[in-house]
């Protein structure tokens, strides 16, 4: 299987987001490469990373009025134990597990930056919120109420059933 590639589809007009995104990118690249004697050490790199990313993505959201359940933070904490696990499996020399999981975030990533991340790029835009220094320029353009699922059409704590009854 080819390695992912950084390219311009997978950017979202977030600098700091797109950075992180593309040293993720390079990180399973370097993972996608390793030999048996480097897998490890590389793996548990990208672990670090991931964790480091999905912490400072989680925080964005909550600091924007996502709920500490919205199904975003919860994908990042299941991919972020599933790679906790081969890093363990790696360790204890079973270098299969960790090659599997690089060639599943090779086609999961795209997804989830596509899909989860792009909302939540326009979410940050639409409140104004500054990554880089955490603050909401737009208090204003908050949402009312915490931002549950996706955040896509029926993200607020309105049911599925009452958007559809006011559509």
């Amino acid at each position: 299987m080819a390695a992912l590639q950084w390219s311009a589809e997978l950017a979202l007009d977030q600098p700091l987001m797109d950075a992180t995104h593309e040293e993720f990118v390079a990180l399973l690249q370097a993972v996608q490469q390793a030999g048996d004697e480097a897998l490890p050490a590389a793996w548990d790199t990208l672990v670090a990373h991931t964790a480091d990313h999905f912490a400072r993505e989680d925080a964005w959201m909550a600091a924007t009025r996502f709920t500490a359940g919205n199904c975003h933070t919860l994908q990042h904490r299941t991919v972020l134990q599933i790679m906790r696990e081969g890093a363990a499996q790696a360790a204890a020399g079973d270098l299969a597990v960790p090659r599997a999981m690089a060639a599943e975030l090779a086609v999961w990533f795209p997804q989830h930056t596509q899909a989860m991340d792009a909302a939540l790029a326009q979410h940050l835009r639409r409140v104004g919120f500054d990554p880089a220094t955490g603050t909401v320029h737009a208090p204003e353009a908050l949402p009312a109420e915490p931002i549950h699922g996706c955040g896509g059409a029926c993200s607020s704590s309105e049911t599925p059933e009452a958007a559809a009854a006011a559509a």
